[in-house]
């Protein structure tokens, strides 16, 4: 029988479709990519990037990670912020920052395939950025995602790299998080997330790994199949002030489970988004229980299946596999 189940957080249903589960081998990947272009994010080709924001070198001066505006940003940086109505509709221009975080000098497609210090500098350049960003008192917002992948977005070049875009808005989805989260704080006095954590872990049918702080596991009710979280044990609203212990095994963590997800599923295309709190800039009527009732997490949907009429007018997504079994699929995948 389908069942119906329902995220805690964003209070979305899902329709877990038993009758149609699938094993890791029924989904098939046929890698749709034209040719890949001149890889202008190699060392040596820096002349083919804008300058860069900037970077992270070794001992020796080479940079391991660096960091350049888009060529092709969704925002820019500059002019001053301004908000004004047109009739019944509300208009702000089109400030913010859009950087290319480039994750490595060699050219590897797959974060899954960096090493753990390569990826442990990643992270920390993302936390520097998100303190920088910070500054700017017109941003409310900073978004970390990857795409990895012709289908999940990531470009003709196979090069191993992210993006950092800055709002002077919150963000949709994370407005629906913050309030699903308060919600549930104001009725149990307690983070949604760190429930979450110590009920999956007790139950250990959707814990895919727990290492050094972090669990990495199948949520209840996924929209895709395999999709996971990674979220850090210890509660805390802000994924930029991480330790510098806490990003190094971080990096441990996520490498484990990218490369579960690389050899379970044939290497898929896969988006990675990091959801973090706000900037807390006080303003009247600004709640005072977010570093309580919020919980940094990282989320990761290979694209296995796609997205068709029935998701796009209900709102519902139908995703074919249990989480259940995507765990323990995961879970016993040795890397």
């Amino acid at each position: 029988m389908p069942e119906l189940r329902k995220d805690p957080v964003l209070g979305r249903w899902v329709i877990i479709a038993t009758e149609r589960a699938k094993r890791p081998k029924d989904f098939s990947r046929v890698d749709s990519a034209p040719p890949e272009k001149e890889c202008p994010f190699c060392s040596g080709k820096e002349a083919m990037t804008p300058p860069e924001t900037c970077s992270l070198k070794d001992e020796s001066g080479k940079w391991r990670v660096r960091v350049i505006p888009s060529k092709k940003p969704f925002l820019t940086h500059e002019g001053e912020l301004w908000k004004k109505g047109k009739g019944p509709y509300d208009l702000i221009n089109g400030l913010g920052t859009h950087e290319i975080v480039v994750e490595t000098p060699e050219h590897i497609a797959n974060m899954a395939d960096l090493d753990e210090n390569q990826i442990k500098d990643v992270f920390s350049v993302y936390c520097n950025r998100f303190k920088e960003i910070g500054k700017d008192s017109r941003m409310k917002y900073v978004l970390v995602f990857k795409n990895y992948g012709w289908d999940a977005g990531g470009g003709r070049v196979k090069h191993s790299r992210s993006q950092i875009i800055s709002t002077p808005v919150n963000l949709k989805r994370v407005k629906e998080e913050l309030e699903g989260a308060k919600a549930y704080y104001n009725y149990h006095e307690r983070c949604v997330f760190c429930d979450m954590i110590r009920f999956e872990l007790g139950a250990q049918q959707r814990v895919v790994l727990d290492e050094d702080g972090f669990v990495a596991l199948s949520p209840f009710a996924p929209r895709f199949p395999f999709e996971t979280w990674l979220m850090p044990k210890d509660h805390s609203p802000d994924f930029y002030k991480l330790s510098e212990t806490s990003l190094a095994a971080l990096a441990r963590v996520i490498k484990k489970t990218l490369l579960k997800i690389k050899v379970l599923l044939n290497d898929p295309a896969y988006n990675c988004v990091i959801h973090t709190a706000p900037f807390r800039r006080p303003y009247p009527g600004y709640w005072s229980t977010i570093e309580e009732d919020y919980h940094w997490h990282i989320e990761i949907t290979p694209h296995l299946t796609k997205v068709a009429g029935f998701e796009w007018g209900s709102g519902f997504y139908i995703c074919p596999a249990l989480p259940e079994d995507a765990a323990k699929f995961l879970r016993e995948t040795n890397v």
